[in-house]
This record gives structure tokens, sequence and C-alpha cells, in this order.
């Protein structure tokens, strides 16, 4: 009975979120039995061109390190912020969300490529709070009941405490970076004098992800609700 529970639960999670989480999970699984090890996973332009490794454009974004704080604390907040984009501003936009995936996993292998990063994922997450956070911009913010600051300060904090735990900011700089690259050109230069929309999800995504009809008993979870977690909770403002 509690598996079907777990399995009904886990089945309601939308399909990117499920899918990316999952595969960040396992990644790092397979890491911790030593099936695997760093060296197969992470992102090197000499091996993916002349040894024709081409997975390695997707695994330095699944593994986030051993397990300990580190990886919990990404994992919940890369959990939370991808749910709440895909069940909240990408609702019933499944193809427009895994563009937004390709065009800043994209961007980031590019960037990465001159400051030299092998792992990608935590720069990842940052870019999914950033996105989020200006497109929330009036949800007040808790972080460890410490600080309390409106959602669009959420990924500098994140960079700040990253900075505390002993970690490059580098990876932080690179996620808000492409995250307002994002930001900007899907919902600021469309808006503007003469602007108009350069990214356009390309017809066979919609193809394959977007559905004709929605489940009316689907519950999604609120996009202006972060929290749950004592360093993420928030409210709306008026609300």
């Amino acid at each position: 009975m509690a598996y079907q529970t777990v399995q009904q639960e886990y089945l309601q999670i939308p399909f990117v979120t499920r899918a990316y989480t999952t595969a960040c999970v396992l990644t790092t699984a397979a890491v911790q039995l030593e099936l695997i090890t760093p060296f197969q996973l992470y992102f090197n332009p000499d091996l993916i061109l002349r040894n024709y490794q081409v997975w390695r454009l997707i695994t330095n974004f699944l593994f986030f390190g051993p397990v300990g704080f580190n990886f919990l604390f990404n994992m919940i907040f890369l959990y939370r912020y991808c749910r709440m984009l895909e069940e909240g501003s990408f609702r019933g936009r499944t193809a427009d969300f895994v563009f937004m995936f390709l065009f800043g996993g994209l961007l980031m292998t590019i960037f990465g490529t001159f400051v030299s990063l092998v792992f990608l994922g935590q720069a990842f997450t940052i870019m999914l709070v950033y996105v989020w956070s200006r497109r929330n911009p009036n949800v007040r913010m808790n972080f460890f009941g410490l600080l309390n600051f409106q959602a669009p300060f959420l990924p500098w904090v994140l960079m700040g405490f990253s900075l505390l735990l002993g970690n490059s900011i580098i990876v932080d700089l690179l996620g808000i970076a492409v995250g307002h690259v994002y930001f900007f050109l899907e919902d600021v230069f469309p808006n503007q004098p003469g602007g108009g929309r350069w990214l356009k999800t390309p017809f066979f995504l919609k193809m394959l992800f977007d559905t004709p009809e929605e489940d009316a008993n689907y519950n999604p979870l609120p996009e202006e609700r972060p929290g749950g977690f004592a360093w993420g909770e928030g409210q709306r403002l008026g609300g």
C-alpha cells in the first residue's frame, strides 16, 4: 500500500521535473555504488570532439557531487523550482520548457568551455531559480529564518550562501547570467518597442511534448509557493 502511494505521488510529478531529478539521483547513486566514476561524466571538449564521448554533454548536468549536505541542498532547490516553473508559467507548455532546458544547457556549455567548469548541474539549478524569481517578483522569501527579501534577490542570496560553503561563485554567476539571457529574450525583449520573439520552440518539440488537452483532475503546485523549507519559505505580497 505504501509502495502504491509513493508510486502515485512520484507519477504526479510533472514529466520534465520527474525525468531530470530522477536522472540526477540515479547518476549520483551510480557513482556512490562505484558503478561509474565522475571521470566518465565530466565536461571535456577534447574528449567530446576527438573521442566522440558525446554523453558528456548531458552527464555533466546530472552529477552534483557525493551524497551530503551540498547534494541534498541542490536536489531540493532543483526539484522545487523546476516543478514550480513547470506547473506555473510553463503549465501546458512542456515543449517550451524542454526548449528552455536545451537553450540554457547549450549556452552554459559554450560559456563553461571558457571558464573551465567540468560540472554544470548547480549552474543549471541557479538558472531555474533565477527565471522563477524574475517571474514572481512580489513573493517574499525567508532564508533559514535569518533573511527576509523579495524573490528576485534569491539567486544572489544562494550565491552568497555558496560562497560561505567554500564553493566557487563562478558556477552561480554562470547560472544567473544564462537565466538572465533567457528571461530577457523570452519575457522582456518581445515587449519592448521594436522588440520581437527570438526564442521559438521548434515544431518537432511541440509534436513530441505538447498534448492537445490537459487532465481536468490535475492539481498543480502553485508557482508562487516557493517554500516548505525554512530556507525558502515565502508568500506573495497582498495575498
